[in-house]
């Protein structure tokens, strides 16, 4: 806490005594997954957002890189106004505190997902891979993500291990699905907490530093099996296949209808293990316990999805045997203990 105040205390300094900006006031405005900070500054000269990274515990560098190659794809990031990288502060536009998920429901759904298929579109087909310097998402790095679901949600979370040769086996089908996909900037976590809704060239794109070349599905995969909402898997299908035929017509891709589902639905499975085993991770290492109940609605597709492709029986049999009646004890267990519920079931 003594830290948090004095980073706080630094933060208002740079402002008032660099900047020379007048402070009317400054919230919380949110906090994500990692050690990063944002502030809503209200002030004489306007209405502002602070990113506050420590250095010790995070680049800012990267995030002034992506949003300049983001800016040059015409994909609406927050403009940087000004920097300070020794201590870890940026002073951003405010895209204010609406973000998809805040609005989404089945009247406004078209509309707001019409404009984040625009947006992504945009970045799929005006960044050149050849001049950016995004890192490459390569097998070794899907091995490690995969790996965090190994580790923090079965080993550590609910105290189970997998047959060595089926968690294997698992990987390889997904790894080599993700692998043979054409390649293309990706985001990484396109969904709708990072999409802000706006008044003019919504959506505003947020959180966006840790962008890679990647495969071809896997946005549009993070924003329509999004973890933190669901929707009806034929309207899924709907916005796939419309998405599919985009990317069709402009010769980004050359793959059929099927195979562009099977990459879809495999990058859909290795997405979802990921975030799995970062919600188990935040909840042990962190004390970030809000994420678990995201892990229901994520495992459920994965449930869902293997039942779906007969090389993911083993594996299917393992959820139904093993982690499905594992989480539900833990689940059961824990709400016992605190005396509330923890985990919404699927």
């Amino acid at each position: 806490m003594m830290l948090d105040n004095l980073r706080k205390i630094s933060m208002l300094d740079w402002l008032e005594n660099d900047l020379l900006l007048t402070i009317i006031s400054c919230e919380p405005a949110s906090s994500d997954a990692s050690f990063r900070r944002y502030f809503r500054i209200k002030a004489t000269e306007g209405q502002f957002i602070v990113m506050d990274a420590p250095p010790e515990k995070e680049n800012i560098e990267p995030f002034i890189r992506v949003a300049a190659l983001m800016e040059g794809s015409q994909v609406n990031v927050p403009v940087i106004f000004q920097k300070n990288l020794t201590d870890g502060f940026l002073l951003l536009e405010d895209f204010g505190s609406a973000c998809f998920l805040d609005r989404l429901n089945p009247q406004s759904a078209t509309a707001l997902y019409q404009s984040a298929f625009d947006a992504l579109f945009k970045l799929q087909s005006n960044t050149s891979l050849q001049d950016c310097t995004l890192p490459r998402y390569n097998e070794s790095l899907l091995q490690r993500e995969l790996g965090i679901f190994e580790e923090w949600f079965l080993n550590q979370w609910l105290d189970i291990q997998i047959p060595a040769s089926l968690w294997e086996a698992v990987c390889t089908i997904l790894v080599d699905s993700a692998v043979e996909q054409p390649v293309t900037c990706v985001h990484r976590d396109y969904h709708s907490r990072n999409l802000m809704v706006l008044n003019d060239d919504s959506p505003g794109v947020i959180d966006f530093q840790d962008a890679v070349i990647g495969p071809i599905t896997y946005d549009l995969v993070s924003l329509l099996r999004d973890c933190y909402i669901a929707w009806p898997t034929e309207q899924v299908d709907l916005w796939r296949e419309h998405y599919y035929q985009r990317l069709l017509q402009a010769k980004i891709i050359t793959c059929s209808s099927a195979c562009f589902k099977r990459w879809f639905d495999l990058m859909g499975m290795q997405r979802h293990l990921k975030a799995i085993g970062i919600f188990s991770r935040l909840h042990l290492r962190d004390g970030k316990s809000g994420y678990l109940n995201d892990i229901p609605r994520t495992l459920n597709y994965i449930t869902t999805l293997c039942k779906a492709y007969p090389e993911l029986t083993g594996f299917s049999d393992f959820l139904q045997a093993h982690i499905l009646p594992a989480l539900d004890e833990l689940t059961t267990s824990t709400q016992k203990k605190s005396g509330k519920q923890v985990l919404i079931t699927p």
